[in-house]
């Protein structure tokens, strides 16, 4: 998944990124104020966004007004220093999904954050089933047929992504934009490399699953009962 955190502390900034790479494996990118953070939310489909409120150029509050306005409904959580807690309610009100008070404990943000991005897709449980696969989002596993499923960071990701869009073609580029950041130079080739890893691992493990390759278009998960020979 790919969170943009708005903060313009930079050290702030730096370990909030670092703790989402590091913790879930997302792809995260920064800016350090309010209009480029409504430049970024329209070059990109965020699954989230991590948002400070005292924010040079444009406040975080009327960022957010102005992404709701635009109709852009992915999670917001706001971050927030205590003196200003009582304006949270009017945060809410507005279009926050979830707010924490500076300092926080970097553990709870990325649970937090977790949450809501599940609860975005539509996903309110801890666990994705499909077509014989079961994909825990705490343990980060990959089970068939009560047998894990031994996958990279990167296949565990694009398995989830899929997973969240079963029987859609998901292209290269729609892959590239939610498993890396902007600072990613490398070819879709890579992500070519990963699909044939995941693919194989899929086969070993099940009977019941298959990754198809629309030619031209992208990728497409489906149960293989219901794949197109």
């Amino acid at each position: 998944m790919r969170v943009l955190i708005v903060e313009d502390e930079t050290r702030l900034a730096e370990n909030i990124a670092t703790a989402f790479r590091d913790g879930p494996g997302f792809a995260v990118d920064m800016c350090h104020d309010g209009e480029e953070a409504l430049l970024a939310c329209d070059a990109v489909e965020y699954d989230l966004v991590v948002l400070d409120l005292m924010l040079p150029k444009r406040l975080g509050s009327k960022v957010l007004q102005t992404l709701r306005t635009r109709g852009r409904q992915m999670p917001v959580l706001v971050l927030t220093a205590v003196s200003e807690v009582k304006s949270t309610i009017e945060l809410l009100n507005l279009g926050a999904d979830d707010y924490m008070t500076k300092p926080f404990d970097l553990g709870e943000l990325i649970a937090r954050a977790s949450a809501l991005i599940r609860r975005g897709k539509g996903v309110r449980q801890t666990s994705l089933t499909y077509g014989g696969l079961t994909l825990d989002f705490t343990a980060q596993t990959v089970e068939a047929n009560k047998q894990q499923i031994e996958l990279s960071p990167t296949e565990y990701r694009i398995l989830e992504y899929l997973m969240h869009h079963p029987r859609k073609i998901v292209s290269q580029r729609e892959l590239l934009e939610h498993l890396y950041d902007f600072t990613w130079e490398h070819h879709s080739n890579v992500v070519e490399a990963h699909v044939s890893n995941l693919r194989r691992k899929l086969r070993g493990a099940t009977q019941h699953m298959v990754i198809q390759n629309i030619r031209g278009r992208g990728y497409r998960l489906n149960q293989r009962d219901e794949s197109v020979t």
